[in-house]
């Protein structure tokens, strides 16, 4: 892991209301950070003598966000983003911990890769977690050395934007990981069902002529990796972007057997469909698809009903000229890092009456339990002064042009929005201020 510099002074959050629900408080709280640590949390004051203050009066006040599945795009691609610009706009989305995923070019594959991402000459500004691929050069048939990447650093592994298809290396996989505690994503799409496909397949596609993937190609191997799970002692499966009705009913599965399976939505899922896309704009081109009603309502049940782990964004910066093309020669991907907090307080919070301390559940302990980040995802006593200070009902407007992401492909430009992150605090030090 790689993170920025240390804070030595303290900093008292004043004023503010605390939701964490590690810690199971939901209440105005004070809270001091000190020495890169949370040193005391109570009542409105009751804490005296700080070197700083930050006056939260009317805000909520969180454990630092994190977003399990981010594309930094280094090494290889800074054309399209780099961690110093990927972490600035996970800063301003409220993120104090990124995971970033492998498939770079090269790959990320290695121990030495897992080093390179974690020094300081990165630029990270947020904390940045490694996770390395599963095989070797993500090509599906050779495992990468897990017990060596777990020593240096790697928190999980996937071969992220490619699925494991063989049945005997996800087996051997979750096998593995399950001998190291270490969980293993999958990027669930049967890419056998999906060649040349481009969105999701419905009415829609059929408007537009493009070919489309089905729900079962994602289904089919979310069904098989659970089932894998529930056979393996200890196996823990992640499920990437889960974002069918299909899938979700095995992942239910396998949480009522109790093998180790989790899981994340991203809020493009739960915000927009397919019959949303504007006509062969690539800006709502993405992988896993936009996909029917149907499947976000699904999503949104789940969401609310406590059985999604975690909100991710997959977040997948991709520079103009690899977006402004046909649509199916086009790139899967957009950024996301900026909107996630908005989009779910605008859609789940306003719209679908789930309460606040579910979303930040779903962006701090859900997260931090998923991935065993100890010391994160809570801001009890000792743990790492991470937070995310925002206001739940300030209402801004995103402007992508001003994104603090090097790559500006979404379809949220111009959206009005509820919600807006105040200050990130990483280690006790302030690295973002609206």
């Amino acid at each position: 892991m790689t993170s920025p510099g240390k804070n030595r002074s303290s900093l008292l959050i004043k004023g503010g209301h605390l939701i964490d629900p590690a810690a199971r408080i939901d209440a105005p709280m004070d809270v001091l950070l000190k020495d890169g640590r949370v040193a005391e949390v109570a009542p409105p004051n009751k804490i005296k003598g700080a070197d700083e203050k930050f006056d939260a009066r009317g805000l909520i006040v969180a454990p630092g966000f994190i977003d399990l599945h981010a594309h930094l795009r280094e090494p290889g691609q800074t054309h399209n983003e780099t961690i110093a610009t990927g972490t600035a706009a996970a800063a301003a989305g409220g993120f104090t911990s990124v995971c970033t995923m492998p498939n770079t070019v090269p790959v990320v594959d290695s121990v030495e890769w897992i080093e390179w991402l974690c020094q300081p000459e990165r630029g990270a500004v947020v904390n940045v977690f490694a996770i390395a691929a599963a095989t070797r050069s993500s090509k599906g048939a050779t495992l990468t050395d897990f017990r060596a990447l777990h020593t240096a650093g790697a928190i999980a592994v996937t071969d992220d934007g490619k699925p494991i298809l063989e049945d005997g290396i996800m087996r051997e996989a979750l096998v593995l990981g399950g001998e190291l505690n270490f969980p293993v994503v999958q990027h669930a799409e049967d890419t056998r069902m999906t060649e040349n496909c481009s969105m999701h397949a419905g009415a829609r596609s059929f408007r537009l002529g493009l070919r489309g993937m089905t729900a079962a190609a994602e289904a089919s191997i979310v069904e098989r990796d659970v089932q894998l799970a529930m056979q393996i002692p200890n196996a823990r499966l992640h499920v990437a972007h889960l974002s069918t009705a299909d899938a979700l009913k095995s992942v239910r599965r396998g949480k009522r057997a109790k093998a180790r399976v989790t899981f994340e939505v991203t809020p493009h899922h739960f915000t927009l469909t397919d019959e949303d896309m504007r006509d062969y704009d690539s800006n709502y081109k993405m992988n896993p698809p936009l996909r029917s009603a149907s499947d976000l309502e699904a999503i949104l049940v789940a969401l609310a009903d406590g059985t999604v782990d975690a909100i991710a964004t997959d977040h997948a910066p991709h520079a103009a000229h690899e977006k402004e093309m046909e649509f199916e020669r086009a790139a899967f991907g957009i950024t996301g890092l900026e909107t996630a907090l908005a989009l779910s307080i605008t859609r789940l919070h306003r719209e679908k009456r789930i309460p606040l301390a579910r979303i930040v559940e779903l962006f701090t302990a859900g997260p931090a339990r998923c991935f065993d980040l100890r010391g994160r995802g809570s801001l009890v006593r000792g743990s790492v002064a991470d937070v995310t200070v925002f206001d739940p009902k300030k209402k801004w407007t995103f402007d992508a042009a001003k994104s603090r992401s090097k790559s500006k492909n979404t379809p949220f430009d111009g959206w009005q929005l509820t919600g807006k992150v105040v200050a990130t605090i990483v280690g006790g030090k302030i690295v973002y201020s609206a």
